[in-house]
C-alpha cells in the first residue's frame, strides 16, 4: 500500500491510502486534488473516513463521497470495525482518545495516520479533557518500531520545534530535524519523535530540569506528562 499526502486550508493534511486499484481517503478536505489524483492513477475510491469529527477534518467528506461514489464510514463504524480491508491489504484502526474522545489512528504497513493525536514534534490539544486517556494513547503509539512513519493531521513543525527548543535548547536533534523540513511532505519517524518531541521525552534530564524551573510536578512520568501539557 502507498500513501499520498494532500495539504488544504492553512495547514491541514489529508491522505489517500491506495493499492493498484483501490483507495481510501482520510480527512479528505482537498477534494478536487484527491479526485484528480484518483483519475490520474485510475483508482476506485472505496472508502472515505476521518480521524475525528472536528470540522476542519470532515469539511470535504460528503463532497468527496458523493463525487466518487465511495462509502463513507463514520467514526463509530471504523472504531467498531477495528480493521478496514482494502485491495489485498488491511488497514488497522486504533482508538486513540485524547484530542477528542473518538479520535482514531490508521495503521498500514510501516505508517501511522495519526490525525490530531500525534504531530511531528508535538501532540494535539486535549479537548476531550481526558489527559490520562491521551497519555495512554501516546504510549500505545510509541510501542511501534522506530522506523514507523508518522503522518499527522496538520503541519505544525516550525511551531512545535520552537517549543521543543525552548524546553531543550541544547538538543541538536531538533536543529537537524528542522533543517530537513519540507512543506510538501510532512512526516517523521517514531525514532525522530523520541529525539525531538518534548511530550515523548519526559524522562530526559533536560526536560525534567525545565519543568522543575517552571515549578511544575515531576515526580512520576504521568505527572511530567501533565506538566508538559500545561506549558503555554
Amino acid at each position: 500500500m502507498k500513501i499520498k499526502q494532500f495539504g488544504y486550508s492553512a495547514d491541514n493534511l489529508g491522505y489517500l491510502i491506495y493499492g493498484e486499484k483501490e483507495a481510501m481517503a482520510i480527512d479528505g478536505g482537498a477534494v478536487e486534488n484527491i479526485l484528480s489524483f484518483i483519475r490520474e492513477k485510475n483508482l476506485v475510491l472505496t472508502y472515505v473516513v476521518n480521524t475525528h469529527s472536528h470540522g476542519d477534518h470532515t469539511v470535504g467528506t460528503r463532497r468527496l463521497s458523493e463525487a466518487s461514489g465511495a462509502a463513507f464510514l463514520d467514526n463509530k463504524t471504523v472504531r467498531e470495525k477495528k480493521a478496514i480491508p482494502l485491495a489485498d491489504s488491511t488497514i488497522a484502526v486504533y482508538h486513540t482518545p485524547g484530542h477528542t474522545a473518538e479520535s482514531v489512528t490508521f495503521h498500514v504497513n510501516d505508517l501511522l495516520v495519526t490525525g490530531d493525536t500525534l504531530f511531528n514534534g508535538t501532540v494535539g490539544n486535549c479537548f476531550s479533557g481526558d489527559l490520562k486517556g491521551f497519555y495512554h494513547s501516546i504510549k500505545y503509539l510509541l510501542s511501534f518500531p522506530d522506523d514507523t512513519m508518522v503522518y499527522p493531521g496538520h503541519d505544525y513543525i516550525k511551531d512545535s520545534m520552537a517549543v521543543a527548543k525552548r524546553i531543550e535548547p541544547k538538543n541538536q536533534d531538533i536543529d537537524r530535524f528542522l533543517a530537513g523540513y519540507r512543506p510538501d511532505r510532512i512526516w517523521s519517524t517514531l525514532a525522530d519523535e523520541r529525539k525531538i518531541n518534548p511530550y515523548l521525552r519526559s524522562n530526559e534530564p533536560a526536560v525534567i530540569e525545565f519543568l522543575k524551573k517552571q515549578g511544575l510536578p515531576v515526580h512520576t512520568e504521568y505527572e511530567r506528562w501533565e506538566s508538559i501539557m500545561a506549558i503555554d
